[in-house]
């Protein structure tokens, strides 16, 4: 037995002394920052801009701004999208209605839909990261088909991702947009937002061509300034630039709004006030079990900065990563693909906490200004309990990867100087990814009189394993006494899934079930806070980190 667990062991990452696992070591100098903590990671958004005023959509936004020390930005797709014939708002599908034409051909604006989404956000202290799209079918070069039936199995891309038929309509739909918004919510708020042209226009979302997008990108650029000069806007919001084909498409677009003519003005150039890509992971199922590849995700990330850094222009440019996650179709159900069923448990939590690490860390091995990085995850009504979508509740009831958001929201300042004897870095992780050894690593944040520390104990393979003993040294404390508080996510903390599997995984929760459902969802602490005996300034602490397990430890003097 003693050498069939040595040998998991080894396959596992463990190092051993006289057959026990060492400690994995991880020290932290709380007296040497690194960097500002910048919140890049309270950014999220979705398809389905009507599950934004649903029960359960208003519930999730505000504790999405509870957790947050600043205000969160939101971004949505089709918030210029007609109905049409749908019944009603679906996975990957919504509308707003925001612009149709009378019988003579006159553009008649309807912002009711638009604002009671926009409403939701503001009354929360959010900000929207206003999506300029899709085509209103009055205004498509190819309305019919129009609305799409994906979720049915049908087409995807219909009506809603031609050009317009008429540009100066188009920008004059986003003057008229803009305009209304700074009646509706004054211009002081209005600056505060972010606006892009459209999603992803270098794949299927877009049935133009690249010319027609920059086209329109202009024409929407020249609406917003004539309305607000002081917005800002930017893009293209384009897909993984690992692919040779999207890092051409994203650098063309730059080369566009730095030296082209504008199709609209006539003039040399075009606003752009940052720069928007997007980063995937690219899980697959493989001998039974789930692999996940964080390492293309980062190549992605990589790939961009090295594109704005091509440019001496763009210097400290801000950069939004407009969708930032393990794949690509939050809509998709792991029922449907075996390899999204990362989604529900310590999977997603753990890969969440580890890459946003390495994205701070890219961040600052390439010197740019990364505002935000958008996690394309929210929720999805009218689905089963823990169906496997890309979400960060269900039916209200938060799931594991809402806590590592909490965790993030706890931690702020200056980052602080780590090292470990274990972890791996970006470069790793994107040549090999977390498949030889368990990534059991760290960041660090000081800010004020609290010390913050998120330990993760992640690895690519969903396979089970044993726990990683951590032995955490924290040093440049000045104080001989410090309260620990000490933060948990695993299998048996702030886990709402296990707890429902525990129930018998019903599709009928009764009140009770319920409410104990919704408290498991909630940030659990490991311990009671204790008392933290400093010695020259240092501190140690050490516990198990089950594999896929998340902790934050927290300092406070």
């Amino acid at each position: 037995m003693h050498r069939f667990l040595f040998l998991c062991c080894l396959f596992l990452g463990c190092r051993f002394v006289y057959g026990q696992p060492t400690p994995v070591s991880i020290q932290i100098n709380a007296a040497k920052p690194v960097g500002e903590m910048k919140p890049i990671w309270a950014y999220f958004g979705y398809d389905e801009p009507n599950y934004t005023t649903r029960k359960d959509g208003q519930k999730l936004l505000t504790e999405l701004q509870q957790l947050s020390p600043v205000p969160v930005y939101v971004r949505a797709h089709n918030l210029l999208t007609n109905k049409g014939n749908s019944p009603g708002p679906d996975l990957k599908w919504g509308f707003t209605d925001a612009y149709t034409e009378d019988a003579n051909g006159r553009p008649v604006y309807n912002w009711t839909v638009v604002d009671s989404i926009v409403d939701t956000y503001v009354k929360r202290g959010m900000k929207p990261l206003m999506e300029i799209g899709f085509m209103p079918k009055a205004l498509s070069s190819k309305p019919e088909p129009y609305e799409h039936s994906w979720s049915k199995g049908g087409n995807l891309w219909t009506g809603w991702t031609y050009p317009p038929n008429d540009y100066n309509k188009w920008r004059e739909l986003v003057y008229q947009w803009v305009k209304h918004s700074i009646d509706r919510y004054g211009k002081q708020e209005v600056t505060t937002w972010l606006w892009e042209v459209w999603n992803e226009p270098d794949i299927a979302y877009w049935s133009g061509t690249f010319d027609e997008y920059c086209k329109m990108y202009d024409y929407a650029a020249d609406g917003l300034k004539k309305a607000c000069p002081e917005c800002t806007i930017g893009g293209p919001h384009t897909t993984s630039p690992r692919s040779a084909k999207a890092y051409s498409y994203l650098t063309r677009f730059i080369e566009h709004c730095l030296r082209g003519q504008n199709y609209a003005t006539g003039k040399v150039g075009t606003p752009l006030q940052y720069i928007g890509f997007h980063a995937k992971g690219s899980p697959e199922f493989i001998d039974g079990h789930i692999r996940m590849n964080m390492g293309v995700q980062l190549k992605d990330i990589q790939r961009a900065f090295e594109a704005v850094n091509s440019f001496p222009e763009l210097k400290n440019i801000p950069i939004i990563i407009g969708e930032c996650d393990p794949e690509g179709c939050a809509a998709c159900s792991a029922q449907k693909d075996p390899k999204l069923g990362y989604r529900n448990g310590t999977m997603y939590s753990s890969y969440t906490a580890s890459s946003f690490a390495r994205i701070y860390e890219l961040m600052d091995q390439h010197k740019v200004n990364l505002r935000g990085a958008v996690s394309w995850s929210f929720e999805f009504e009218d689905q089963p309990w823990f169906a496997g979508f890309r979400d960060l509740a269900t039916h209200g009831v938060d799931k594991p990867v809402l806590n590592i958001f909490r965790m993030f929201g706890k931690m702020g300042g200056q980052r602080v100087a780590i090292q470990t004897d274990r972890g791996l870095g970006a470069a790793n992780i994107i040549a090999s990814g977390v498949r030889s050894q368990n990534d059991v690593n760290a960041m660090a944040s000081k800010s004020g009189n609290t010390i913050s520390v998120m330990v993760w104990n992640y690895h690519d393979d969903d396979i089970t394993g044993p726990a990683t003993p951590v032995q955490l040294t924290i040093n440049g404390l000045g104080k001989n006494k410090v309260q620990a508080r000490h933060y948990r996510v695993d299998e048996k903390h702030s886990n709402s899934f296990t707890t429902w599997k525990a129930m018998g995984s019903p599709q009928q929760v009764s009140a009770g079930q319920y409410k104990t459902l919704e408290k498991a969802g909630q940030l659990q602490e490991l311990s009671p806070p204790s008392a933290a005996k400093v010695v020259n300034g240092t501190t140690t602490l050490t516990f198990d980190l089950p594999r896929q397990g998340v902790s934050l430890i927290q300092l406070t003097w």
